[in-house]
């Protein structure tokens, strides 16, 4: 996949996709709009984020490329792609317990953070791109 050439795009089954962890230097498209929000994403090798109607959905370091990224009141999920190992942190719902699960393997339980961030980490290895699942509990 290498990246989303248009930085944000909506597929088919009404999922975004965004970011592009080959470019060297900073991208960014604002008021992207999708389901009635607007959103905004900045994305190169070196960080790639997410917000909607101004407020922290995503971000990766190093940067990444997402497919796929559904959000529920319940999680999220997507899959993701870098050229190196990363970490991602998720705004969410504060104080809240989520599952987490990476290609399908249950990796254990984790709380957000009284902002409701999430930090999590994926090594992405040799395939370049995994599936992440978080399900709160």
């Amino acid at each position: 996949m290498s990246g989303i050439k248009e930085l944000i795009r909506t597929e088919a089954d009404g999922t975004l996709s965004f970011g592009n962890y080959e470019l060297a230097e900073k991208a960014k498209r604002s008021d992207y709009e999708h389901d009635g929000d607007l959103y905004k994403v900045k994305t190169f090798a070196d960080i790639t984020k997410l917000e909607r109607n101004g407020m922290f959905v995503y971000e990766s370091v190093p940067g990444t490329a997402v497919q796929n990224f559904y959000e529920t009141q319940n999680g999220v999920s997507f899959d993701v792609e870098s050229s190196r190992d990363v970490q991602i942190i998720l705004g969410l719902e504060e104080n809240a317990e989520y599952k987490i699960y990476v290609d399908s393997t249950n990796i254990g339980t984790m709380k957000t953070n009284m902002s409701g961030k999430l930090v999590l980490s994926v090594e992405t290895g040799a395939a370049g791109r995994v599936s992440v699942k978080v399900v709160k509990l």
